[in-house]
């Protein structure tokens, strides 16, 4: 009896496809080459942008990818897609795949001279992009600017709620303490107020003298994050985090109860010192110092204590110390993102700095992911993304936002991106191993 065997040939998935066309065609295009791409689409748009748009049936150029159009017109839908594809999709891949073999070499040049240099080349070609995309209105610079201060948020919470492995609160009290510093000491120096009198100094030097006020007002935050660090650090548990719940409570219902600062009415009137190449170098100022701080011994000791305190002591670790250190140097940063948005909002209000603030840094951090910089970059950009995506459902946004947390702290518990290390010498060099290897 004869035995006839068929073979089966199964059909790829449509995700196998689209690795294997990944691989085949951008796999060895470096970053530099995808920055290159990004520039070019920023300046088609410039260019381009509102005939195009309304060309397609648009009123004109979208101010985010067409969502907000899109959500309140959905007839608007197809051009916006259209738009983001003809805009933004084709002339990044075209551009970086046409000079990818040349940025491969620029990278690797680059690279064997400097790695300072190469980054400061790549940070250049990113702000360029990122300037020439937001000027196009002037809603996304605003964006832009929330989006950067919201990556310097969710680091420095991450570096304690992650790398450190203790849950704190206190995060939106550092913010009002830095921000509130940052507008006192602005006003009382550099600007003629009708609550601190004719101002001090000169106005034209206050712009030289903000990244000192920015020190002070971190500075402030860390004394401040001391308060709730001596009494919390005393014992292990959950002393922590209802320490510094109580910390944000007390902080935002001291300062409504101070007159010289508005009460609850807030204060405004502050510079215009917070443009967006300021909080641009700020923000990468803030990545480099805690991806360096992370990786470095003292970061590695922080992991330690998460892991397994009595065996870190058991180890000479002096386990109350590291949590100190750690916490002040993650409260300075919030202190300092709190001075920059003070003068990017240009007033400030204690009702900023409550339960809700808590919740969007919380929801940040836990949905990009833990003990990561690239996932604290990711759950910043992407919450507030899609924040300002859904901002003209209005109320329903705060339905459907929890829904998404939720959805994705069931099937991915640790975030999005969780462990990865940040390796800028990794990120920035060629991808053609020939290039590499040569």
């Amino acid at each position: 009896m004869a035995v006839v065997s068929e073979t089966i040939e199964e059909k790829p998935s449509l995700r196998f496809k689209i690795r294997s066309w990944w691989l085949q065609y951008f796999d060895d295009i470096p970053l530099f080459a995808w920055l290159v791409g990004a520039l070019v689409a920023a300046i088609l748009e410039m260019l381009v942008g509102n005939p195009f748009a309304r060309l397609i049936g648009m009123p004109r150029g979208p101010v985010l990818f067409g969502f907000l159009i899109a959500l309140k017109t959905p007839l608007l839908i197809p051009p916006a897609i259209l738009y983001n594809i003809v805009i933004y999709l084709i002339p990044v891949f075209l551009v970086a795949r046409f000079v990818g073999r040349i940025s491969n070499s620029v990278a690797d040049w680059m690279l064997k001279r400097s790695v300072i240099l190469s980054t400061i080349v790549h940070l250049g070609m990113l702000y360029a992009a990122l300037h020439i995309w937001a000027v196009f209105n002037d809603y996304r610079i605003l964006v832009v600017k929330l989006i950067l201060l919201a990556i310097m948020i969710t680091l420095s919470l991450n570096v304690v709620n992650g790398y450190m492995g203790e849950f704190s609160c206190s995060h939106p009290g550092f913010m009002a303490l830095g921000a509130y510093t940052a507008s006192i000491l602005s006003m009382i120096f550099f600007v003629d107020d009708s609550t601190f009198g004719p101002a001090l100094l000169p106005p034209a030097f206050g712009q030289f003298a903000f990244p000192i006020i920015l020190i002070i007002s971190g500075a402030v935050s860390s004394i401040g994050a001391l308060l709730v660090a001596i009494p919390s650090f005393r014992t292990r548990g959950d002393y922590l985090a209802i320490i510094s719940l109580a910390f944000t409570f007390i902080v935002k219902s001291l300062i409504e109860n101070l007159e010289v600062v508005g009460g609850p009415r807030g204060l405004r009137g502050q510079p215009d010192w917070a443009t967006l190449p300021v909080v641009f170098v700020w923000t990468m100022l803030c990545v480099w110092v805690i991806n360096n701080y992370v990786r470095s011994t003292f970061g590695k000791t922080m992991n330690a204590v998460r892991d397994g305190e009595m065996a870190a002591n058991a180890m000479t670790i002096n386990t109350r110390r590291t949590k100190m250190v750690t916490f002040l140097f993650a409260a300075f940063w919030a202190g300092v993102a709190g001075g920059l948005l003070a003068h990017v909002l240009r007033y400030v209000n204690p009702g900023s700095f409550g339960i809700q603030k808590l919740a969007e840094v919380l929801a940040m951090v836990y949905f990009g992911g833990l003990n990561s910089v690239v996932g604290s970059i990711v759950g910043a950009v992407g919450f507030n993304l899609l924040s300002e995506a859904l901002r003209p459902l209005e109320l329903y946004k705060w339905i459907i936002i929890p829904i998404m947390i939720i959805l994705i702290m069931i099937y991915r518990p640790t975030g999005l991106i969780a462990f990865t290390e940040f390796d800028v010498k990794k990120l920035i060099q060629p991808r053609n191993k020939k290039v590499r290897e040569a």
